[in-house]
């Protein structure tokens, strides 16, 4: 599978350098290049057509993370930027990766590598999707089976997903909202912007707290009416 690029970066040395990497990696294709994020929208709304943006941060007018939180179908994102005090914020909306320039190509080549395994574990995932029973994670440089039935709750660490299961956990290379779209939303609740619960595995709840087991797992501010609601519709009795 080809995956369709998109660059957005007002430096017109740093977008020829991507293009150049891009043009070296046989699984990648330049669909096009924007010097503004403004003017990028209209591509970026042919939602099947990219596959992966490379976005710069510090630009005129609007901050690439700013940005990219405006996008209500956007593709997995790999940040570049001259400015490293921006990766937590970056890994904090869940992008693929975060590279400081000057880019070197092993460094660009092993982010471009994470966006393959992720379309790869995808398309597995929907292969299976039939089955409505189980999926596969890449993890530990293998594909991982994992059954809906078995998962406790899902945790964002960074540019990881932490996977915890009733028999061990884990860790893959996926954003948080590719997990969030892919599990049942009737079995699954988002309790905070880092974790999603299985909602049959849930032990009790007090204030913000979830319990699973011997975890605690917080319920934010944001989320906690809707989830709640949806959580015990028709599961709570009352005198």
């Amino acid at each position: 599978m080809k995956l369709n690029c998109l660059i957005i970066d007002d430096e017109p040395l740093a977008r020829k350098g991507l293009k150049e990497y891009i043009s070296d990696v046989d699984f990648l294709n330049l669909a096009g290049e924007y010097e503004s994020p403004l003017k990028a929208v209209e591509k970026l709304n042919e939602i099947a057509a990219i596959h992966l943006l490379f976005l710069d941060i510090q630009m005129p007018k609007i901050n690439g993370i700013e940005f990219f939180k405006t996008l209500q179908h956007a593709p997995p994102v790999i940040f570049t930027t001259a400015y490293p005090q921006y990766a937590l914020e970056g890994f904090d909306v869940n992008a693929l990766d975060y590279l400081v320039k000057p880019i070197s190509f092993d460094r660009f080549l092993k982010a471009v590598m994470k966006a393959k395994e992720f379309y790869e574990v995808r398309q597995q995932n929907l292969s299976n999707e039939t089955s409505g029973e189980y999926f596969f994670v890449k993890a530990d440089n293998r594909l991982v089976k994992i059954a809906f039935t078995d998962i406790l709750y899902a945790e964002a660490l960074q540019n990881y997903v932490t996977i915890h299961t009733v028999d061990k956990k884990f860790m893959t290379y996926l954003t948080f909202k590719s997990m969030e779209e892919y599990l049942p939303a009737d079995k699954f609740i988002k309790t905070h912007k880092s974790y999603i619960v299985a909602a049959a595995k849930i032990d009790s709840i007090e204030g913000n707290d979830i319990r699973i087991g011997s975890s605690h797992i917080p319920i934010s501010r944001n989320e906690k009416d809707t989830e709640m609601e949806k959580l015990l519709k028709g599961k709570l009795l009352k005198r």
